[in-house]
């Protein structure tokens, strides 16, 4: 699989080189790509790119910062022009905002909402959160209330206590009050694509404040199918850690009646690259039908020889009484940008409700 990094190609640089040249006066594309291009530049990974190019960009730019941020506004509609949409490649605007921008506030406020209407500034705005703690997030809630959703998601995004591959938060982490008001403005978005970060920001929370969102699903639930879509996506944690409040609100409550057997490995040895295909049955013993989260369980082997559990949804749904149900999966070992595999033993488990039923072992081979 090719490598993120990658996107920084040729068909890349002579796009953007191209408007650099109509953008900026007296600009030298050769000198531009030999700075970019240095003797690091192959070592460099995906992030460290992003900053690098950053770097070079601004010596290129007129020395003040709300001159250089007016010449990336024009960079941007001439991008659009030329049909180009903010990929990831185009990071390398918001890494901008984020390393010359820190001490010029409202020029950078302005900056990120124009920004991220083109590629998400949710990573940029994190050390201003740290810096302006209470006007970065009195800003993020006027954001919330956008005509924009690109903004509305980053309102919600930006300020995720747990973003991956962010910066920390830890102020957030151990009080998501700030956040709170942001959520409530967006639960009912006509956006998908900000109903996703509404979720994503409340599962973050309920990492570190079980409580607190447990609160809010209650208060939230019933307001609209678009709400509840929310507070159930954004529980998934709470879920698949069997929380005993989270399981009642949505009526998965744990019981005895539920078997779990016949869990079949086709193989139990496969190689890093290949796929385990697995079944088992579920049968409900009981007399009353049973609402179940069915999810599977695989125990990776990590590099440091310890196992880490990843947990996948199969579906969620209701089981009548005395029925048997067979499902079959296929589970790929290939490796991915985002996870890697190694050799040695893991493990599948049959999660219901939370609770683990059934377990079988397997062998990874180099």
């Amino acid at each position: 699989m090719e490598p993120f990094k990658n996107i920084y190609n040729d068909i890349f640089f002579h796009q953007f080189t191209g408007v650099l040249a109509k953008t900026l006066q007296g600009f030298d594309k050769r000198q531009f790509l030999q700075q970019v291009r240095d003797d690091a530049w192959e070592a460099r990974e995906l992030k460290q790119r992003m900053k690098h190019i950053a770097l070079v960009l601004h010596q290129f730019l007129p020395g003040q910062y709300d001159q250089s941020i007016e010449k990336i506004y024009s960079l941007i509609t001439a991008l659009r022009k030329n049909d180009i949409k903010g990929g990831l490649e185009y990071m390398i605007f918001t890494e901008y905002v984020e390393n010359f921008g820190l001490e010029h506030y409202n020029t950078s406020m302005e900056a990120m909402e124009f920004i991220t209407q083109f590629i998400s500034c949710e990573y940029a705005i994190r050390p201003f959160i740290l810096r302006y703690p209470e006007k970065a997030m009195r800003q993020m809630q006027q954001w919330s209330k956008h005509e924009s959703l690109h903004v509305r998601r980053f309102s919600s995004e930006g300020c995720r206590p747990r973003l991956p591959w962010a910066m920390a938060l830890p102020a957030l982490k151990k009080d998501p009050a700030p956040i709170l008001p942001i959520l409530e403005n967006l639960k009912d978005d006509t956006s998908e694509f900000v109903r996703k970060s509404v979720a994503n920001n409340l599962n973050d929370i309920a990492k570190d404040n079980p409580d607190t969102v447990l609160e809010i699903v209650q208060k939230w639930q019933g307001h609209s199918s678009r709400t509840d879509w929310i507070i159930k996506h954004g529980s998934r944690t709470l879920l698949r850690q069997a929380h005993p409040q989270a399981l009642k609100i949505f009526g998965l409550t744990v019981s005895d009646k539920i078997v779990v057997d016949k869990l079949k490995l086709a193989y139990k040895s496969i190689g890093i690259g290949e796929a385990l295909h697995f079944s088992f049955n579920l049968t409900n013993t009981g007399t009353k039908p049973l609402k179940l989260r069915v999810e599977y369980g695989i125990d990776y082997m990590k590099s440091n020889g310890k196992a880490n559990r990843k947990l996948f949804k199969i579906t969620e749904n209701t089981y009548q009484p005395g029925q048997t149900y067979t499902f079959k999966r296929t589970q790929s070992f290939r490796n991915l940008t985002t996870r890697k595999h190694y050799a040695g033993q893991h493990a599948l488990s049959i999660v219901i409700n939370g609770q683990e039923l059934a377990q079988k072992q397997f062998i990874v081979t180099a």
